[in-house]
């Protein structure tokens, strides 16, 4: 938005939540769309969450640390959830939440079997609108668990479009729909179409539930559903947060039970009441309601609506939980707040995305409704989850299991999820990337998320940040300082105002987890950096987290290239608020000495030394060093080798006069290193003119972008692939008598490493492909037009390296657009369905995207950091002429 615009009614409403004057995100999507499976709800003795509570179990089982559901909402803590249930009338189930392969199932590990898309969603939550697609004949679920069995990894996912079942059309579409009145007043719509040729019976549950605390710590009341004497309505009583009341349109029944598990079911023990969390799949099944509707209180409700729709026909129920008492609470006003909220939501849109056509308008909203939809609660004490509060009996070896050294981390707090279903919990490199998108819509929330993992119950005491859930000790990429500056320049940039005081903050927490790094994952002190499989899963040759071959240590191009860009990262930053407040100079210095040292280690210009640049070939390459001493270069040519490019730094002039300190020291150490035959990191100095800080020396540089421009090896169609295409002849090397070997594989995964669910040997990812684009704007910042390469490499088309950005800027965006038949490249397996009339303009933000053709792979809704795709279009789109 340009700074001189009035504020959006939606703008308002963050402006007043993040001034406290209104709790406008109290309530929101915060419901997980699984729970179970994850490492939070697993007390096995072997760590084996998906088999510990697997979907089978979930219906009958409580929860201890979240709750889940199909497009759902609780408060931020979730206390109170709300969620959408559906029966065709011939599952064996209710469908309460959405099913899905489990890591070991998966021929490429584990994967949502469900039709479900994000349409709408303001930073707020004010609107929200979700459609689910049900199947009217019976789901198929165990054609899906026996097809993908014997499915192999050489073969496709076997996915819910593969099975037939929408073949005929035969299936409703189900859209939920959310609008704020106020804080704590949601009007709710549940409207379901039927798609098919015939009438069709469906029934629907919205369902109300408390979270159990009361199974596993003393309460002093315990939270209660009761029936009120109208017929259209239940109250809330919750100690934590309240009283509330759930309206809703006459149903055929008010169902309630209790959300306590089954323990005949699921242990083989006597219950102590039949009142238990499944009760309303055997009601309702079975055509036997006599205990769900003998009970008027509990603390799971659903008031059922039996509806039999002709062929086209939509209908549509009505709901409102509130905290007020109203008389009348689907009256006129009922519909104008939703078309008030709507028509809100469309101007905070068309605010942010001023410049965008029609189409790049509906990707960019359908990409800000998947981050928003994505935001969830997420609870997990180490501590207290060690000690075994649960229902079962755990066992006790998982004391010293997964996460046993993690015990300070407790988190009571929203988070943003790379995928809600596929990785219902955090990733802290992915995290920063889905900040940088969030700032285009919510920064103050970006800005939160981004100071969240740097909070003393996230991070270490040593300065660790916790990685992901099912290994907080791993390493990811320290990505938070580049996610820092990001989002500041991106707040500045709409609001003419830059945050310094969130930058502070960012600044002396990163500055202890760059400490960390320091002294632990540079364990010879030689600025030459190891750090695990550092979130590229399978991208080496070996499992890089797991021992390394031969008993040596391998070092990492990536990682080293990760902690130079760390240091620029930090540097920025530091200078930034220099400029303000000088005593961050010295910081700035500090930063500038060790970017430095890492350069000149990596890069091992004198003559003999040994590194990791292979003079021959021009390529980075991780080195293995074995306990001997002996070096043994691993030659794959891979993003890790041109990830070296993107720790650059272009400062400017009136900076470098502002802190003629700063200036002074780079003086001092260019004079040195030149009297000392030092490798010169500052390649060209003038006092007159801006400094270029570039990991790579220019020569190199020159050799790895037309290797990256080069569609022989990295650039597709679509974007830079994470592997070089050359690899299509498998790259093999023996170490200690053991052969290991890598090939090029464009989408899915081939091998095991890390479950086989994400692949880095060739697809196309769109958070490196970002940090890549503006790799080139940052190198062209400082040359202009006296640099230009060919694009494509031996084109003959020569173009500066900022309009190379915007080539491979559209070449991403163009996956996500129609072509003249109507068809997107990521829908590119099941385009006949895609270009139906109800799915026509439905999209899906995948994990990654196959390095020939752009099709969509892996995870189906990580919107997470494909949501760059709306910073892409915003940025392409603001530097048109």
């Amino acid at each position: 938005m340009d700074n001189i615009q009035e504020l959006s009614k939606e703008q308002k409403r963050l402006k007043e939540h993040y001034s406290k004057d209104k709790d406008w995100l109290k309530w929101g999507p915060y419901l997980s769309e699984r729970q179970w499976g994850t490492v939070r709800e697993d007390y096995s003795s072997n760590g084996d969450a998906w088999n510990y509570l697997p979907h089978d179990h979930a219906r009958s089982r409580t929860y201890r640390w979240g709750e889940d559901g199909i497009a759902g909402i609780s408060d931020r803590y979730c206390n109170i959830c709300f969620g959408v249930t559906l029966w065709n009338g011939k599952d064996s189930i209710l469908k309460e939440r959405l099913f899905g392969l489990s890591g070991p199932r998966g021929n490429h590990g584990e994967d949502v079997k469900e039709l479900y898309y994000y349409l709408e969603n303001t930073p707020s939550h004010s609107y929200m609108k979700h459609l689910y697609k049900y199947p009217q004949n019976e789901f198929p679920y165990g054609k899906l668990v026996e097809e993908n069995k014997i499915r192999g990894k050489a073969e496709h996912e076997y996915e819910l479009l593969d099975t037939g079942i929408f073949d005929n059309n035969e299936y409703f579409d189900v859209v939920t729909e959310y609008a704020k009145a106020d804080t704590e007043d949601l009007l709710i719509k549940i409207s379901i179409s039927n798609r098919g040729p015939k009438t069709a019976p469906v029934y629907l549950l919205p369902t109300l539930w408390i979270r159990n605390f009361w199974s596993f710590i003393d309460m002093d009341e315990k939270p209660i559903i009761k029936k009120d004497k109208e017929a259209s309505s239940v109250s809330i009583r919750h100690p934590y947060v309240g009283d509330y009341t759930l309206y809703f349109e006459r149903p055929s029944k008010v169902l309630f039970t209790e959300n306590e598990t089954n323990r005949e079911k699921i242990f083989n023990e006597k219950n102590d009441h039949p009142y238990k969390k499944d009760l309303f799949h055997d009601a309702v099944i079975q055509n036997d309601y006599s205990l769900a509707e003998k009970k008027s209180e509990g603390t799971k409700c659903s008031p059922l609506y039996e509806l039999k729709l002709k062929a086209g026909e939509t209908r549509t129920i009505k709901l409102r939980l509130t905290k007020e008492h109203l008389p009348a609470p689907f009256d006129n006003s009922f519909e104008a707040v939703f078309s008030n909220r709507k028509e809100e939501s469309q101007e905070f849109l068309n605010n942010v995305t001023q410049k965008s056509s029609k189409e790049q308008r509906e990707i960019q909203k359908q990409a800000f409704a998947g981050l928003l939809w994505s935001k969830q609660y997420y609870n997990y004490e180490v501590e207290k989850w060690l000690n075994t509060d649960s229902d079962d009996k755990p066992a006790p070896e998982r004391t010293h299991g997964r996460n046993s050294n993690w015990k300070t981390l407790r988190t009571h707090d929203i988070l943003s999820m790379p995928d809600a279903w596929e990785y219902p919990w955090f990733a802290a490199w992915d995290s920063a990337f889905h900040c940088v998108s969030f700032a285009m819509i919510d920064p103050d929330f970006a800005k939160k998320q981004l100071l969240l993992f740097t909070k003393e119950w996230f991070m270490a005491p040593n300065g660790q940040i916790p990685a992901y859930e099912w290994n907080f000790s791993d390493v990811n990429p320290p990505v938070q300082a580049w996610a820092a500056i990001h989002i500041y320049q991106i707040e500045q940039r709409d609001t003419g105002k830059g945050d310094l005081k969130f930058l502070k903050r960012m600044f002396n927490k990163l500055a202890l987890n760059f400490t960390w790094w320091i002294n632990r994952v540079d364990r010879f002190d030689k600025n030459i950096f190891e750090g695990g499989f550092l979130g590229l899963d399978n991208i080496g040759v070996f499992d890089r987290s797991g021992g390394i071959p031969g008993g040596g240590i391998l070092e990492q191009v990536d990682g080293t290239s990760w902690m130079a860009l760390y240091c620029l990262n930090m540097l920025e930053i530091a200078l930034e608020i220099a400029i303000e407040d000088d005593t961050f100079e010295d910081m700035a210095i500090k930063y500038f000495g060790h970017f430095v040292f890492i350069a000149e280690a990596l890069n091992k210009l004198k003559e003999g030394a040994p590194g990791s640049w292979d003079e021959k070939e021009g390529f980075f390459y991780d080195t293995l060093i074995l306990p001997d001493g002996q070096s043994i270069p691993i030659k794959v040519r891979s993003i890790s080798g041109l990830l070296s490019l993107a720790a650059v730094l272009n400062i400017r002039k009136e900076t470098l006069d502002k802190l003629p300190r700063f200036r002074a020291s780079i003086e001092w150490f260019r004079k040195y290193r030149v009297e000392n035959a030092m490798y010169q990191v500052v390649e060209e100095y003038a006092t007159d003119k801006d400094v270029l800080l570039s990991l790579v020396p220019r020569k190199r540089m020159d050799i790895l972008i037309k290797s990256m421009l080069n569609e022989s090896e990295f650039l597709g169609i679509h974007g830079i692939r994470s592997l070089s295409k050359g690899h299509e002849k498998p790259y093999n090397i023996e170490i200690d008598g053991t052969n290991y070997g890598i090939s090029y594989e464009p989408a899915e995964s081939q091998t095991d490493l890390f479950g086989g669910n994400s692949n880095w040997r060739g697809p196309i990812w769109m958070a490196m492909n970002y940090l890549f684009i503006g790799t080139f704007k940052e190198y062209h910042n400082y040359f202009e037009d006296n640099l230009k390469y060919q694009f494509p490499s031996g084109s003959g088309n020569y173009l500066n390296l900022k309009k190379i950005g915007f080539e491979i800027s559209k070449r991403l965006i163009a996956m996500f657009d129609k072509d003249k038949d109507g068809n997107r490249p990521i829908h590119a397996l099941h385009k006949e369905k895609y270009i139906d009339e109800h799915f026509k303009d439905l999209i899906l933000f995948y994990e990654y995207f196959d390095g020939n053709n752009g099709r969509g792979v892996g995870a189906s809704h990580q919107t997470g950091w494909t949501a760059l795709v709306a910073n892409l279009i915003e940025e392409i789109n603001r530097n048109k002429k």
